[in-house]
C-alpha cells in the first residue's frame, strides 16, 4: 500500500526489522526480521516475493550490506561472525570471514569500489576485510586506537579509503582503511595527505555525551554527519577546517542518518518520523521539515467516560481508536535509513514496516519543500 510520496511494505508480519539493504538496481532487498536469518526479496510487479532465506548465523544478525559492484551480500551478527554471500547456480553461498574478534559484530558496510568492507564490533575495534586470492579466503586487519567502546556504525568515504565510525564512547572518528595489498596509494583529500592503514584522520565529539548511533559521509566526501543518543545531530565540513555545527532536537533520539546530497540529510529514530536537515555552504545546520504527511482520520467521538466503561467491563481498551495511534506512518522506532539511488530513501522500523520515500513526490506533497 502507499501514496504518491511513499510506499509502505509489511514484508515480515510486523516483526521488527533490524537492518536492510538494496541491490544496485533496486529490484531486490535483503533484510533481517530481528532473527538469525536474512530474507532476500525480489520485486514482482508492484509486490515483493521472498526469493531466499540466508541461514548461517548462530545468533541475531545485526548488519547487512549489498555491494553495488560485485552483487555480493555481507552479513554480521551477535555470533561474532561475518559472511560474504555470492549468488551461484544453486542459490546464495556463504563464505566465512576471519574477523578475529571476541565480541558481537554490530555493523557492516562495503566500500564503494566493492574490494573490501568494514565491520564494527563490541571488541572496541574495526575490522577492514578484503579477499586474499593466494589462500582463497576473506581476511581482516584491525583498527584499534583510540577506540574506547563499541562501534555502532561505519560508513565509507567515496574514495573507498577513509572510514567514518561512530561509537558508544561518544565519539565520531575518521580513519584510513588503505590496504596496500590490494590497492594503489591513495591521493590526498581534505581530511589529510598521509593515509597509512589505521591512521586517525579526525576525531569529533558534540560535547553532549550521547552514543553515536549513525555516521554518514556526504557524496563529495568533504562533510561528515552523525546523530547521537542525546537527541543531537552534528555536521563537520573538512573543507572549512572541520567546522562543527550541532543541533539539539526536542524529540526522542535519532538512530540513523544519511546524506542524500552535499546539502541535505535525512534522519529518523525513536520519534518514528523522518526529518530533513539542511547544511549550506556557510556551515549553517537547520531542520528543514518533517517528511511524513499523514492525513488525519476522523475521530469516532468516544468520550473518556466510554473508555473507562469499556475498561471496566472488558478489562481492555480498544487500541484501534485514533487516540492510540501515532500520527506517523511508522508506529514504532525507525531503525535504519538507506538511500534508494538518487530518487529517494527507505526507512525500516521496529514496527516491521519498510517504507520507500520518493523525493519528487515529497516535494509535490509538502509546500515549499526542496530536497537538494
Amino acid at each position: 500500500m502507499g501514496s504518491r510520496d511513499k510506499e509502505v511494505h509489511n514484508l515480515v508480519d510486523s516483526v521488527p526489522i533490524t537492518c536492510h539493504t538494496w541491490n544496485a538496481d533496486m529490484t531486490q532487498i535483503a533484510l533481517c526480521p530481528n532473527s538469525t536469518v536474512v530474507n532476500v526479496y525480489r520485486k514482482a510487479g508492484s509486490s515483493w516475493s521472498l526469493e531466499a532465506e540466508l541461514k548461517q548465523h548462530g545468533q541475531r544478525v545485526l548488519g547487512v550490506d549489498w555491494s553495488a559492484t560485485s552483487n555480493q551480500l555481507v552479513t554480521c551478527g551477535a555470533d561474532r561472525n561475518a559472511y560474504v554471500w555470492s549468488k551461484g547456480k544453486s542459490g546464495w553461498e556463504p563464505q566465512l570471514v576471519l574477523l578475529r574478534i571476541n565480541r558481537a559484530a554490530t555493523c557492516i558496510r562495503w566500500s564503494p569500489d566493492g574490494k573490501k568492507f568494514a565491520v564494527g564490533c563490541g571488541a572496541r575495534l574495526i575490522s577492514v576485510c578484503y579477499f586474499e586470492e593466494e589462500h582463497d579466503w576473506w581476511v581482516s586487519k584491525h583498527i584499534k586506537k583510540p577506540i574506547r567502546s563499541t562501534i555502532l556504525s561505519v560508513d565509507w568515504h567515496p574514495n573507498s579509503v577513509l572510514i567514518a565510525a561512530g561509537s558508544s564512547d561518544f565519539k565520531a572518528r575518521v580513519y584510513s582503511g588503505y590496504v596496500k595489498e590490494i590497492e594503489e596509494k591513495p591521493t590526498a583529500t581534505v581530511w589529510g595527505k598521509k593515509m597509512p592503514f589505521g591512521q586517525l584522520m579526525a576525531e569529533f565529539s558534540n560535547g553532549g555525551g550521547g552514543w553515536v548511533h549513525s555516521v554518514s559521509f556526504s557524496p563529495s566526501g568533504n562533510k561528515l554527519c552523525w546523530v547521537g543518543h542525546d537527541s543531537s545531530i552534528s555536521v563537520v565540513n573538512a573543507e572549512h577546517d572541520c567546522v562543527m555545527k550541532t543541533l539539539k532536537m526536542e524529540v526522542l533520539p535519532l538512530m540513523s542518518c544519511v546524506f542524500v546530497s552535499d546539502s541535505s540529510i535525512i534522519t529518523g529514530g525513536h520519534d518514528c518520523m523522518p526529518y530533513l536537515f539542511g547544511h549550506d555552504d556557510n556551515d549553517r545546520l537547520s531542520m528543514v521539515n518533517k517528511l511524513d504527511v499523514v492525513k488525519e482520520k476522523a475521530s469516532a467521538g468516544v468520550s473518556a467516560m466510554d473508555k473507562f466503561r469499556s475498561l471496566d467491563k472488558k478489562a481492555t481498551v480498544d487500541t484501534s481508536d485514533a487516540a492510540f495511534q501515532l500520527r506517523t506512518t511508522h508506529q514504532n522506532s525507525i531503525t535504519e535509513i538507506r538511500t534508494t539511488g538518487r530518487t529517494g530513501v527507505s526507512t525500516a522500523g521496529a514496527d516491521g514496516l519498510l517504507i520507500t520515500w520518493n523525493f519528487k513526490s515529497l516535494e509535490s506533497a509538502i509546500a515549499g519543500l526542496r530536497i537538494a
